[in-house]
């Protein structure tokens, strides 16, 4: 311990050799450059100012970490805006860019275990990350406001993080926007407060959430606030939207919560919601945790139910259970979209088995669900062959087993991240069966295998 902390001592410059620099990427082929090594963030404090009319935004990021190697410097990821100032448990900190990272070097250097303070100023005017594979994500500017939403990259165009799902954090958000529009984010609401022509709107979310699930979407919305079992549940329309089928879907968000529940366990989140945008940009529902995000094309002159199910299941499997590298989306999507199948069959539609087997008519078995690619990460194997997967499971090991799999590994991975092959592992244990064969056919197969009736 006196050695420990008398290293500590050392100017950041001076420790290299006892310390040295976290990784500026963690590794992950499908986000080369992404996520950051040497240390676990706990909290992001974010407050933030934002004036649609100027389309600038400026705040603070204060973050909560643990070195978990003696770290000389670190790295955030962080695109394009300006940082005007850095500390580090109070004393200010050498900082650099790097292209989309923030490099920072602290007076003294962390060692492992240490945890510590980082405090950011920054600002200026937020743009998407456009990629030709996986289209626009992240800060929209729009005519009354912003929207913040992207997946797999997002929050690094707003504020500085860790940006990749293996470090999942807690978050309090406070955004100020002028009177009379609304900054609506994830968790809990704080209240809000007014002052000189500025409303603060306050969030918490103290179930850890990874990077791209948190939003801001900031305008003129139709807010309505409730409770369902004791949680609040915040849903909002665009009022550029006349009331109808959004308002009258997202009004099922507790019923559909309820259906889920009694498949997969307990809803594991502190607040429910939704919000339905109208941006012709933004043309997706995303998973956004406790209060998902859609796309108004989703409901045209129907209230769709089917996306509010497929983005619900999220919070179980994809926000509550993430994946670890991007390779195991099928984890989320795949649940996701078999939870469509279920709520379908629920609310008087085809059967799960009609829907299977019209989709593995339509499969393609030249393309895997499970490691699909890069420029296939959002493609209908990740989706539909992954439902196809869990069904085929469901009819293989019974309803009573498949379903007690699904609810305990709801409960043993809740607030933290998994893999493919930890599922096919509890999968065994659950089933008292050998899988390995059955995945492998289902997942990355190369041709059809038999659909289980």
């Amino acid at each position: 311990m006196v050695a420990l902390l008398s290293v500590a001592g050392y100017p950041g410059e001076q420790a290299e050799g006892l310390f040295r620099p976290g990784a500026a990427d963690l590794g992950d082929p499908y986000l080369p450059g992404l996520g950051n090594g040497g240390y676990d963030v706990a909290h992001y404090t974010l407050r933030l100012r934002y004036p649609p009319a100027e389309g600038r935004l400026s705040g603070t990021a204060v973050i909560t970490a643990t070195a978990t190697q003696n770290l000389s410097r670190f790295n955030l990821d962080l695109a394009g805006l300006t940082v005007t100032s850095v500390t580090v448990d109070g004393r200010p900190a050498r900082h650099t860019r790097e292209r989309a990272e923030l490099v920072i070097t602290p007076a003294v250097g962390l060692p492992a275990g240490r945890r510590f303070t980082v405090d950011i100023a920054y600002g200026g005017v937020p743009q998407p990350v456009t990629d030709p594979r996986l289209g626009s994500n992240g800060f929209h500017t729009t005519a009354d406001g912003a929207i913040a939403l992207g997946q797999p990259i997002s929050a690094s165009t707003w504020f500085p993080v860790n940006d990749h799902p293996s470090d999942k954090a807690t978050y309090d958000i406070a955004v100020s926007v002028p009177d009379g529009l609304v900054a609506l984010s994830n968790g809990v609401p704080r209240g809000t407060s007014r002052a000189d022509g500025w409303t603060t709107w306050r969030w918490s979310v103290r179930s850890l959430m990874a990077s791209y699930l948190v939003t801001l979407v900031i305008g003129d919305y139709r807010v309505e606030t409730r409770s369902h079992r004791g949680k609040p549940m915040i849903t909002a329309v665009a009022a550029s939207l006349p009331p109808g089928p959004a308002d009258a879907a997202l009004a099922r968000t507790g019923e559909i919560v309820d259906f889920l529940e009694s498949r997969f366990g307990p809803y594991p989140f502190e607040a429910y919601g939704g919000i339905v945008i109208d941006d012709d940009r933004i043309r997706f529902a995303l998973e956004t945790q406790t209060r998902p995000v859609y796309s108004e094309v989703f409901f045209g002159t129907e209230p769709t139910t089917w996306v509010v199910a497929h983005e619900l299941a999220h919070q179980w499997f994809g926000d509550s259970v993430s994946i670890h590298r991007w390779r195991d989306i099928w984890l989320n999507e795949g649940f996701a979209t078999y939870a469509e199948w279920l709520w379908e069959e629920h609310d008087g539609g085809r059967s799960a088995q009609e829907i299977a087997e019209a989709e593995y008519a339509l499969t393609d078995w030249s393309q895997p669900a499970l490691d699909p690619g890069r420029e296939n990460l959002f493609s209908r194997a990740v989706y539909q062959r992954g439902a196809l997967t869990l069904h085929a499971l469901r009819r293989t090991v019974g309803d009573d087993t498949f379903f007690r799999l699904l609810r305990v590994w709801a409960e043993t991975k809740r607030d933290g991240n998994a893999t493919t092959a930890e599922f096919i592992a509890l999968a065994e244990r659950v089933s008292g069966r050998e899988l390995a064969g059955f995945f492998a056919a289902w997942l990355t197969g190369r041709t059809a295998p038999p659909l289980p009736d």
